[in-house]
């Protein structure tokens, strides 16, 4: 006890003396020299002993076997000493391996290389050189983490079970104790189950452990007493009773009457003991002395380790170098350390007191612990006893009470009482001598474990109960349909009964009949002979209709014949008419001069010819012009007539063969049926003369109307030939005729190119009519191909070109949909011909030059090719000559190509990649063994990796012969370098005037060849541009055998988008009933698509793929509207690149069901309506039913790419190939096709896949890649610290393998373009190659090399999941190939990868650049005239402007920088262009509109697919105008009256670009204009009344409440993107009245986080978070000013807590009712370096703690008695002006970027914010 009071005094003294001794000991630095942190450091001259010890033997050395090598140094394989790579943290490792031993200064790991659980590094990146342990709390002594780690500067905890905080410095809810005492831990609370039972944890003091609420009427420090006046057991029984004592006390466990309340000592635990009170005394005496010493003992220990020793430390090491200082000055060294010496020995002797004080105290305190187990143990076992004897007691007591009432009850006399009791007595003692029962407890034990198992099996069964209960539903509805299919069967078991009845009545009747007719079977014989000679008669009459037919068939032939010519003339005409406007720059506008000079002219023409016209020469001159439709009808009538006599004397003949029939079948029956037969005969004699005057005369009619028409022509030319009209007249149509006489010359043009290729083709076709030794289907398809690619070939690139300007010109509405059009039906014929499967028969001199269909940029990296070949082996030029050229694809100069050839009877595929050839003969099967039908070839390459593929076919059984042979490159290239313009694609031979290179320069292929694939489209030689000597009469193409195809490719059909199926009339197949089925089975690897779709008129049904899953609409014409059933569980995903079997379900014309799979998906209850439709859709539909009114219910207008097979209507199949209306699909299910071999990341995406081998040693990969972003991470892989990662940094290209880096020269990566990356890993150098340019440096870890990693390790492409530097990718990856252990050099399949975060494998949204339109030269460029012709740049850098041209979006922004920060205060932003979105309600708001308005104009830019742009309305919203994105689509929307005009573009403009909106509200027509392109009109009829709005008008969202009457909700919501340039009338508006959640649109890449613009602004948090008494607010920030408001809240009362920086200080400012308190950090670094810095605030009552960064301060204000704990609005960012106190230091908003927010450990949502004012942008904040 002496020893604890004198130690305040002693402490310092001690201190300072240990502390000045230990200065002389230090050469440099601080005077102390100790660990805080209880680390084990090693020293730096340990550290240098080591290194010297590892240096001394030479690297690489050889040394005999037999030595050893030194320490630090081990034995490799080949037998050299090798330094042990152990990071300065060991000096010994094993022979061999060089894996470290006994690692130091608390490190592990193979080298030494890491830290263990509960320790952490002295760097934040890299290997560390000593590890410490986590201070959670403090380390070492008090740690009590998991682990740690280091994040944005500050330790990290992961605490134990029993611990929290973000350094595990305070107890876990349940716990109690002081992690930060010294030698405390936490326990659990123990209220003996009498706390509150709602709560999760028992409810105890956090440090004391003293339960605070105890229930149950329970009392104690653990609640495990009854409270006073109640009795029994608090802790095991739980039953304390109120005592029935009137008010007095009871024994607390009896509960018996208490005459007075026993004298019981204060916190004695012996409530019925009367002790000796010394023994109580002594006890506490002994407690108190058991915690001083523990107090005492924890002081001492927390001396060398605590935070406040180290402040007390630090303070007496100032104070003590100024003492130094100062005795220097004076010169009293000597008196200093004599006085010294002399107070450190008296220092040493009471340091020996105070050990020998603490040893006997420490003997005292165990002692005095002993003697307090010893008493405890004593007091429970007396409880225990006295517990016992109660019972003891109350037993006896009972048993006497109730012998006395036995006695009393049955009357019994003493003497018989001591009987009774004798015998009860001997009865226990016979009891006691009996053995115990052993065999009923076992017998009990396994009757209890049956009982368990039957329990169990209970479960198990009550398990599966409800399994079967949940399907339940499932099977109900299948037993209704199957009660509907038995009721059908039933009614149809009922119909065959009568069917049956009805058979065996007729039968009885036809029984007679038969016995008739035999009795009559002898007279028949009898007339056999008149028969016949009746049968020539009828021949020979016949002979006339015969003959009479056949001259039909020939008239009928001519008459075709001209209407043919006609109609094909009429046809070249209209077409020729239709393109005159593509082939001239200024055709347009002169063809509408035209039209309007033509249109006078000819009112002009009438007038006069009507006055000179006196006879009507005139007027039967323009008849006669228009005779062509005169004769078409003529001709018809006679083509119907010359059919009806055909049928008529078709019907004869079969009458007579009928009779032929008749006769022989019954031959020799009765007499009876000869008098029929003769009566048939003069029938069939009255007919036929009947109809051949009928016939006559129709004909007759015919040829007499004909000629009158004839003759009626050429009076009408004579007449107007012999007219002489005026000279006036003539000259207007001499005018007239030369103003059209250039349009005339322009088509010659088409007309000459399209001449030769249309007889060409036709020529082919004449010629297969002719070739039957195939089936039909090679008729059709080879007439499909001529038509498809009989015009327009190679004229194709001149008139896109002409459509280009076209297009370019002033917008109006025909022009620029007639040339969409004309657009589409170029694709669609060109995807038409691309899939014609029909092969071409090669002679040797024949060539056939192919459209390859593809952008040459996608071959650049990859390339994949597949066709059919068939040699014709009995050819005599094959002996001559065996080697054959077969293909080639490149560059006409002969460089960077790829080819096939037949060479020393191997099949040879060769490439070049603009250095050597690369040639791969497929040796392993020779050409002279191939088989004599079609063989399937594959060719690949894979950057510098080539393949080839061949596959036999086998025509008896469905095996198949595969054969592989690869190659690769040596030199340096990687790359398919084609040139668009001059690439060209030979198959079977070149034209004469093309030079091969030498490798291919080989005699022409002889054989079948057919082309299948090229990448993923496919492709056909009938997708032309040139032949030569293609002569299909003399080598027609080859049949094919079925078995030479897989099932697949016989049952499937192949989509790629652009075509569809038509099922016309389904009805004849199956009837709509009362369960209607379609079924379908679908394979995809897209995310949206078409499947199925009906119409008629504004009634639909619709069956889409949206975002992988199904989504079905439909309206028969409901009263509700439209009807939705999508897969809103999302239980069948369609786009995983497998087959699915879909099947629609119409139930009793009520219900629809979704079924996938075989498994119910979803249904739906509609009004009870058949369905009304004859035709379906399948795969796609034509763009105008697309495009139609129902456009707007479908999810998306996008043909479906992809295989299907097996549609069924009503379990009837479709052969979709066969149904006339299709268009465009191909049979087969093409693997390449469904592969996913591309991948769109949209920022927050990745992709992973695992790989068994080290990137680390041998290792070589590469990628496409294309980007609008400067960053982003493309590639990422670690094994352990080491990391491998590929990125984009600010456009350059950047390789990091284990901190080496190599970047790419250039930086202009993110123009949009394809770039493709080699990256390769060897033991001596790493190697980066951009687009065949190369950057290698050496590989320092040479070691490395053959290492594996301990388990598979993933790789990620497009970012990563894990914590990285750079932020994940924007934009597509694709072709990524590298070396695997489990299997080939192959294109990886993204569709395979294990994890697919967000990303979509189908599609990459990112667009090139476009040519700028104003850099056109030559014939090319146009003058503008005035504004029709302006031209609008589309580009995502340049915002059109209408008013004043184009002008340069990067202009120049305030770059205004406060002194004190990195970043500047404003991010560089586009002029006059904001950000909108981030809340459902961002919006500008114009109170100052003009009142006569009509045209608005305003610029855009979104990825998103809804939102609000403009709107304005009147109060009621009855008349209102507004401009939305709908599914990516704009639309124009206002009233007219009570009607809604609804203008909507096709095409989707979320693309990420600026586009330039015009939409105009005139007075009877409604225009939308799209960047001057597109221009789409609706007229509507003008409405009497004015139509008037009111202010605001709102720009890029609505109030709350708004717009929802008129809009649909989704684009209601605030437009997600930046909007510039508004204008009314052609005047700008800029200055808003109000805004809400809109900033300036920032330029460059962003991040997470909300960013609080220059402008102003604030978020307010509503009444739910409550900054009352006791809170935690957490949040970190990136500010670009020094000085701001970071957080404000306030109450009414005067009470306010407001955080805030001012000059890089961080204070916490509050009033609690009493005064004003506050206080602050200030960060040794600045606060704002460009960089993320955490704070977070704590407040307890009157206690305030701020922490910056781990730097911490705190300040206790005074304590409100009457405080209470308020919700209130919480201000972030900013706070209006009126809310400000005038005591605060800053009145500024913030500026910069706050993410993270967290109060009370939850999460905030700004976007949830009950109010978001001002430039304040939600979820994006531009990146540093």
């Amino acid at each position: 006890m002496a020893l604890i009071s004198a130690w305040p005094l002693i402490s310092p003294i001690l201190f300072f003396l240990r502390c000045f001794s230990s200065s002389t000991a230090s050469s440099e630095g601080g005077i102390f020299q100790f660990d805080i942190e209880g680390s084990s450091a090693v020293s730096a001259q340990e550290a240098t002993v080591i290194r010297g010890q590892q240096q001394a033997v030479a690297t690489g050395s050889w040394v005999p076997f037999a030595e050893g090598c030194q320490e630090g140094f081990y034995r490799t394989s080949s037998g050299k000493c090798s330094p042990c790579n152990c990071n300065g943290n060991a000096n010994r490792c094993l022979d061999g391996s060089g894996i470290c031993v006994d690692c130091q200064r608390n490190t592990t790991g193979q080298h030494c290389e890491q830290c263990p659980d509960g320790f952490i590094g002295d760097v934040v990146r890299g290997v560390p050189t000593f590890c410490q342990p986590c201070p959670c709390p403090l380390p070492a002594l008090a740690n009590f983490a998991v682990s740690c780690y280091r994040k944005s500067g500050s330790v990290r905890c992961v605490c134990k079970e029993n611990y929290a905080g973000p350094n595990c410095e305070r107890c876990a809810p349940g716990y109690y104790g002081n992690p930060l005492l010294i030698g405390s831990t936490c326990k659990k609370c123990d209220c003996s189950g009498n706390s509150d039972p709602n709560l999760i944890f028992e409810d105890c003091d956090e440090v004391t452990g003293q339960c605070r609420n105890c229930l149950s009427h329970t009392t104690g420090f653990k609640c495990e007493r009854c409270a006073p006046g109640y009795y029994g057991d608090a802790r095991f029984a739980k039953n304390c009773t109120e005592c029935n004592c009137g008010g007095r006390m009871c024994d607390s466990e009896t509960g018996e009457c208490l005459a007075d309340s026993p004298e019981v000592s204060t916190g004695t635990d012996c409530p019925t003991i009367s002790c000796d009170k010394c023994i109580w005394d002594l006890t506490d005496d002994i407690r108190l002395a058991v915690l001083a010493i523990d107090e005492s003992k924890s002081t001492l220990l927390s001396i060398s380790t605590g935070v406040a020793a180290q402040k007390r430390l630090n303070d007496l090491n100032l104070t003590t170098t100024h003492l130094q200082a100062t005795a220097k000055k004076k010169n009293h060294a000597v008196l200093w350390t004599i006085q010294v010496d002399d107070a450190a020995d008296e220092m040493n002797d009471l340091l020996r007191e105070a050990a020998t004080l603490d040893e006997q105290g420490n003997e005292a305190s165990s002692k005095g612990l002993l003697v307090q187990k010893e008493t405890m143990e004593t007091n429970n076992r007396a409880t225990q006893l006295v517990q016992q004897l109660s019972n003891m007691r109350d037993n006896i007591q009972e048993i006497s009470s109730k012998m006395k009432y036995y006695a009393i009850q049955q009357e019994l006399s003493p003497e018989e009482i001591s009987q009774k009791l004798s015998v009860a007595e001997e009865m226990l003692k016979e009891i006691k001598r009996r053995k115990p029962f052993t065999n009923q407890r076992q017998l009990a034990d396994e009757e209890e474990d049956a009982a368990e198992k039957l329990l169990q099996q209970a479960e198990e069964f009550h398990e599966r109960y409800n399994d079967t209960r949940s399907l339940v539903s499932d099977v109900l509805e299948q037993l209704s349909e199957q009660d509907v299919k038995l009721s059908d069967l039933e009614e149809a078991l009922d119909q065959a009964l009568d069917y049956v009845i009805q058979t065996e009545d007729i039968n009885k009747e036809n029984t007679a009949n038969l016995q008739r007719r035999e009795k009559q079977h002898e007279k028949i014989k009898e007339q056999i002979d008149e028969v016949k000679d009746i049968l020539l008669s009828a021949t020979t009459i016949l002979a006339g209709p015969q003959k009479v037919n056949s001259e039909l068939s020939e008239v009928i032939k001519n008459v075709s014949g001209f209407y043919a010519e006609i109609d094909g003339a009429k046809k070249e005409l209209q077409e020729k008419l239709a393109n005159l406007s593509l082939f001239d720059d200024d055709l347009v506008e002169k063809a509408m001069h035209h039209a309007h000079n033509l249109r006078r002219l000819a009112d002009e023409l009438d007038r006069n010819l009507y006055g000179v016209d006196t006879n009507g020469l005139v007027q039967r001159a323009i008849n006669a012009s228009n005779v062509y439709e005169h004769i078409a009808g003529y001709i018809e009538e006679a083509n119907k007539a010359a059919l009806l006599a055909l049928n008529t004397t078709n019907r004869v003949n079969d009458a007579a063969v009928g009779i032929d029939t008749q006769i022989i079948y019954h031959k020799g029956k009765s007499e009876e049926l000869l008098n029929q037969a003769m009566e048939l005969q003069r029938t069939a004699d009255d007919s036929n003369d009947l109809t051949i005057a009928d016939t006559s005369r129709h004909v007759n009619g015919t040829l007499a109307r004909m000629s009158v028409l004839r003759s009626q022509l050429m009076r009408a030319i004579t007449k107007m030939q012999s007219a002489e009209p005026g000279l006036e007249a003539r000259e207007r149509l001499e005018q007239a005729k030369m103003k059209t006489a250039d349009a005339v010359s322009a088509t010659m043009t088409v007309t000459q190119a399209t001449t030769p290729m249309d007889e060409n083709v036709r020529l082919w076709s004449q010629n297969l009519q002719d070739f039957q030794h195939n089936s039909a289907a090679y008729d059709s398809a080879v007439h499909s191909a001529g038509d498809a690619v009989k015009k327009l070939t190679e004229v194709f690139p001149q008139l896109l070109d002409k459509l280009r300007r076209v297009e370019q010109k002033a917008p109006a509405n025909n022009i620029s949909s007639s040339i969409q059009r004309i657009r589409e039906l170029i694709a669609q014929t060109r995807s038409v011909a691309s899939k014609v499967q029909v092969s071409m028969m090669f002679g040797g001199q024949s060539a056939v030059e192919v459209n390859p269909k593809i952008n040459v940029e996608e071959l650049k990296s990859f390339t994949s090719m597949s066709l059919y070949i068939k040699f014709q082996k009995d050819n005599p030029q094959l002996a001559a000559s065996p080697d054959r050229f077969i293909l080639y694809l490149g560059n006409k100069n002969a460089k960077n190509y790829i080819g096939l050839a037949i060479k020393n009877d191997n099949l040879v595929y060769i490439y070049n990649l603009g250095g050597q050839d690369v040639e791969i003969p497929l040796d392993a099967k020779p050409v002279s063994t191939w088989p004599s039908y079609f063989s399937i070839i594959k060719i690949e390459r894979i950057g510098r990796h080539g393949k080839m593929f061949l596959t036999v076919p086998s025509l008896s059984s469905t095996a198949e012969e595969k054969f592989i042979k690869k190659g690769e490159v040596l030199g340096p290239g990687s790359l398919l370098n084609l040139e668009p313009e001059n690439t060209v694609f030979y198959v079977g031979g070149v034209p004469p005037d093309f030079q091969l290179p030498p490798s291919l320069n080989l005699p022409g292929f002889i054989g079948c060849l057919e082309l299948a694939t090229l990448n993923d489209d496919v492709i056909s030689l009938y997708n032309f541009k040139h032949v030569y000597n293609i002569d299909t009469t003399t080598s027609p193409p080859c049949a094919r055998n079925k078995l030479a195809f897989t099932q697949s490719r016989a049952v499937s059909y192949f989509f790629d988008g652009s075509g569809y199926a038509l099922a016309r009339n389904i009805e004849r197949r199956g009837r709509f009933s009362q369960v209607t089925r379609f079924d379908i089975e679908v394979r995809t690897p897209t995310d949206n698509g078409l499947i199925l779709l009906m119409i008629n008129g504004s009634m639909f049904f619709s069956l889409e793929m949206h975002n992988g899953f199904l989504y079905l609409r439909y309206d028969f014409g409901f009263s509700t509207g439209p009807v939705l059933l999508e897969d809103s569980m999302k239980k069948a995903q369609i786009n995983d690149a497998k087959f699915h079997e879909i099947s629609i379900i119409y139930h009793n014309s009520k219900k629809m069901i979704l079924v996938v799979d075989r498994r119910h998906i979803k249904s739906v209850d509609n009004e009870r309506t058949a369905m009304p439709f004859t035709d379906i859709y399948i795969g796609g539909a034509p763009a105008e039913i697309l495009h139609s009114s129902i456009s707007s219910h479908l999810a998306g207008s996008i043909g479906f790419k992809g295989c299907m097979k097996g549609f069924q209507f009503q379990k009837k199949d479709f052969n979709l190939l066969e149904e006339p209306g299709t268009l465009g699909i191909s049979y087969g299910c093409p693997e390449d096709s469904l592969m996913s071999r591309k991948a769109y990341f949209n920022g927050e995406s990745f992709i992973a896949s695992s790989q068994k081998e080290s990137l680390f040693g041998e290792f070589e990969g590469g990628f496409n890649f294309r980007t609008l972003q400067p960053n982003g991470l493309l590639f990422y892989y670690s094994e352990g610290s080491d990391v491998l990662s590929i990125s984009m940094d600010r456009g350059a290209v950047v390789l990091n393998a284990s901190g080496t880096k190599i970047q790419s020269p250039d930086r202009n990566y993110n123009d949009g373009k394809t770039h493709f990356i080699i990256t390769s890993v060897t033991p001596e150098r790493y190697e980066l190659t951009v687009d065949d340019k190369k950057q290698s440096k050496k590989n320092p870890a040479k070691d490395r090399a053959g290492k594996s990693p301990d388990s598979v390790k993933k790789f990620y492409f497009g970012g990563s999941p894990l914590r990285t530097q750079q932020a994940n990718f924007t934009g597509c990856i694709s072709n990524a190939y590298f070396t695997r252990l489990d299997r080939e050099v192959e294109v990886e399949d993204f569709q395979q990868y294990s994890e697919k975060v967000q990303t979509s494998l189908y599609g990459c949204p990112v667009e090139s650049p476009p040519v700028a339109l104003l850099h056109k030269k030559g014939k090319n460029s146009s003058k503008a005239k005035g504004n029709r012709n302006k031209k609008v740049g589309r580009d995502k850098d340049k915002i059109s402007q209408p008013s004043t041209g184009l002008k340069n979006l990067y202009q120049e922004v305030n770059m205004q920088r406060d002194p004190q920060c990195h970043l500047p205060m404003n991010p560089k932003a586009t002029e006059h262009a904001y950000q909108f979105g981030g809340t459902a309600n961002s919006r500008q708001e114009f109170d100052h509109i003009p009142k006569d308005f009509t045209q608005f104009s305003i610029s855009l830019k979104t990825h998103s697919s809804h939102g609000m742009i403009f709107y304005v309305s009147d109060q009621k919203e009855t008349n209102f105008m507004a401009l939305f994105v709908a599914h990516g689509r704009l639309i124009f929307m206002f009233n007219a009256g009570h009607q809604k005009i609804r203008i909507k573009s096709q095409e989707k403009y979320n693309d990420g670009l600026w586009h330039n909106v015009i939409f105009i509200r005139g007075k009877n027509i409604g225009r939308l204009i799209i960047d001057g392109l597109r221009v789409l009109e609706e007229p509507f009829s003008s409405n009497a009344n004015t139509w008037q709005v009111t202010e605001p008008l709102y720009i890029g969202g609505v109030a709350p409440g708004k717009a929802v009457k008129n809009i649909q909700i989704n684009s209601v919501y605030s437009f997600s993107g930046c909007l510039s340039n508004l204008q009314l009338n052609g005047r700008s508006i800029n200055s808003a009245s109000q805004t809400f959640s809109v900033t300036p649109c920032f330029e460059g890449p962003s991040e997470a986080g909300t960013y609080f613009s220059s402008e102003g602004g604030y978020v307010v948090l509503d009444e739910s978070f409550s900054l009352g008494l006791k809170f935690e607010v957490v949040f970190e920030i990136r500010p670009r000013s020094s000085s701001g408001i970071l957080l404000h809240g306030h109450s009414v009362n005067g009470e306010y807590l407001n955080m805030h920086m001012r000059n890089g200080q961080v204070t916490v400012k509050l009033n609690n009712g009493i005064r004003d308190f506050s206080t602050s950090v200030t960060l040794k670094q600045s606060l704002c370096d460009g960089r993320w810095h955490r704070i977070a605030v704590i407040r307890d009552a009157n206690v305030v703690q701020l922490d910056v960064d781990s730097e911490v301060n705190h300040v206790v204000g005074p304590l409100n008695p009457k405080a209470t704990d308020h919700r209130e609005p919480v201000f972030i960012g900013g706070v209006p002006e009126s809310l400000l106190t005038s005591s605060l230091s800053t009145r500024n908003s913030f500026i910069g970027c706050i993410r993270n927010f967290m109060i009370d450990e939850k999460p905030v949502s700004f976007s949830k914010a009950a109010l978001v004012s001002g430039a304040v942008s939600i979820n994006t904040c531009p990146a540093a």
